[in-house]
């Protein structure tokens, strides 16, 4: 059985970090490590975890000795990482049971390097408030204007990741740089159209601030995609305006 390695970044979620972790922990597929990154300066809640954890040999702590962001948390799991396959979850999403034997089937049964699956949007309360099918991406044509993947269904062949595909260091929008990149390699990110995540949208977010948002999302396209400040705020726009749809749909 191939090694899967699972990264997850954590600062100040302790209310549903137990809930992430068992929904990884339940996998039905066994072969998988875990690599947690506390990225948090206010050791707190490290306590809670290595009281929790510790002798759960599947986990591993990595400890930020400042807060670096969870882009940057999440490539130094990856460069920690022993498996052949790279998993990420944020420490308030949820996973069904089946999503590891179900993506790296359907993965060695088409071939792919990339692949991410449809998810449902729960609240603070695990309330379902939408839901977001997953599309096949050929080329960063097909995803500029709105980034459709979440971040917590996605697996990638380890093999892929290299100085050029990782995580940029953004607050946010950090992941759409990294399927841009990977799209401009002409890497294809497949999709399954099953729910196989629920991600979590709470109020105090990083992904929850609008001014946040759209400086980064500028930067997604000033400085990562190298376009000039005129299409940098078109694809902006765009991207607002699609963000608004599906806001207005949940």
């Amino acid at each position: 059985m191939d090694l899967i390695s699972v990264v997850i970044p954590y600062f100040k979620k302790k209310k549903f970090i137990d809930h992430a972790l068992k929904s990884v922990l339940d996998q039905t597929y066994s072969n998988f490590e875990i690599i947690l990154i506390y990225d948090d300066e206010d050791k707190s809640d490290l306590k809670y975890l290595n009281d929790s954890y510790s002798s759960n040999k599947k986990i591993k702590f990595i400890v930020n000795d400042k807060n670096i962001g969870a882009g940057l948390s999440r490539n130094k799991g990856i460069n920690l990482a022993s498996g052949k396959y790279i998993c990420f979850i944020d420490s308030d999403d949820i996973w069904e049971k089946e999503k590891l034997e179900i993506q790296l089937q359907f993965m060695k049964d088409n071939g792919s390097f990339v692949s991410h699956t449809s998810y449902r949007i729960i609240d603070e309360e695990n309330s379902l408030i939408g839901t977001r099918m997953a599309k096949n991406f050929s080329n960063i044509n097909e995803i500029i204007k709105s980034c459709n993947i979440g971040l917590s269904s996605v697996m990638i062949k380890k093999e892929i990741i290299d100085g050029d595909i990782c995580f940029p260091n953004l607050k946010t929008k950090e992941d759409f740089v990294l399927w841009l990149k990977i799209l401009k390699k002409e890497i294809k990110i497949l999709a399954i159209d099953q729910n196989l995540l629920s991600w979590r949208r709470t109020k105090n977010s990083l992904s929850s601030s609008i001014i946040q948002k759209l400086l980064d999302g500028f930067r997604v396209y000033n400085k990562y995609m190298d376009y000039n400040f005129v299409i940098s705020v078109y694809y902006l726009i765009c991207l607002s305006v699609n963000y608004i749809i599906k806001r207005a749909n949940d």
